[in-house]
């Protein structure tokens, strides 16, 4: 559908629409460009102030995953009108503080009433320009570094479904308040979100043209994730991200189910999967960057 939506043709426009990157990028000057993206969706946690500090470092990630540094927000609320306020005003502190946490200065907003709670922003960054990190910057000879576990869609669905401990529930909140900041002198980038490591991955892939090959014993999974998803606490869009990348993947062995599941976990605030050359990793290596082989993704 995308091909077909009327544009303007900017020279100064780095990063648009076509490679599915993780936000906008334009060139104001030869030293500096803005870094553009918008993000929000309904609760995933029973807690007001939690939820609305996920939605803000989730909208936060895009800015990181392109290299650049969060500079001001614009809230976005659905909210209904005979809601809870005390309720309301928890979402917004608790998306509030993290941006404060972050150094990102939140401008104002838009809200409206709408049966259905959803929050989150749109964000406003900058990069220089040779340092933006896109999908299409992966290198063979590279390797590729996941800066958090997955799991958070496997362990939020099973908190709905009354099976998750307080323990994993905490730990899975735990990583996705982290916000995605890195030093890493990357060549690509992505964050892992909706579309699972997998879908992003391929993104990355189709976007380089190359391979990446991931080693799914090197990834870090959240406590409880795979004893959920054995259980069954699969969410919808899992079964979506399957049916839409599983053609791109070849799979060296055969994984228990419940792991390739996990590859496939669409996520809430994930960590960021960074393309660096081997003697700039810093963080859990997954995985390696090759010439393109027979399929973008090759599972060992």
């Amino acid at each position: 559908m995308l091909p077909g939506i009327p544009r303007l043709k900017d020279p100064n426009v780095i990063v648009g629409f076509e490679t599915s990157d993780d936000a906008g990028v334009y060139r104001l000057s030869p030293e500096c460009a803005l870094v553009q993206t918008v993000d929000f969706f309904t609760p995933i946690v029973d807690d007001p102030y939690t939820f609305g500090a996920i939605a803000a470092a989730n909208a936060l990630s895009d800015v990181y995953a392109m290299g650049g540094r969060p500079l001001t927000a614009l809230s976005i609320l659905c909210y209904p009108g005979a809601g809870d306020l005390e309720e309301l005003a928890e979402i917004l502190k608790g998306g509030a503080e993290k941006m404060i946490e972050a150094g990102c200065v939140v401008l104002g907003g838009h809200s409206v009433n709408d049966d259905e709670i959803k929050f989150g922003y749109a964000v406003t960054g900058v990069v220089r320009p040779e340092r933006v990190w896109t999908n299409a910057g992966a290198r063979p000879g590279d390797v590729l570094v996941l800066t958090k576990p997955i799991g958070t869609g496997v362990v939020t669905t099973a908190l709905k479904r009354g099976l998750a401990r307080d323990e994993d529930v905490a730990a899975a909140v735990a990583s996705m308040l982290k916000l995605n900041k890195s030093d890493a002198d990357a060549h690509g980038c992505t964050d892992i979100t909706g579309f699972g490591l997998l879908g992003h991955a391929r993104e990355m892939a189709l976007a380089s043209g190359v391979t990446l090959e991931i080693d799914s014993a090197a990834i870090e999974l959240l406590p409880g994730a795979l004893e959920y998803a054995a259980q069954g606490a699969l969410p919808a869009g899992l079964k979506n991200n399957r049916e839409f990348v599983s053609c791109a993947v070849r799979f060296a062995q055969d994984l228990r189910p419940e792991v390739e599941a996990l590859l496939y976990d669409p996520q809430t605030s994930g960590g960021l999967l960074l393309s660096v050359a081997p003697e700039g990793a810093a963080g859990r290596v997954i995985g390696r960057v090759t010439e393109r082989g027979e399929s973008p993704i090759r599972v060992l």
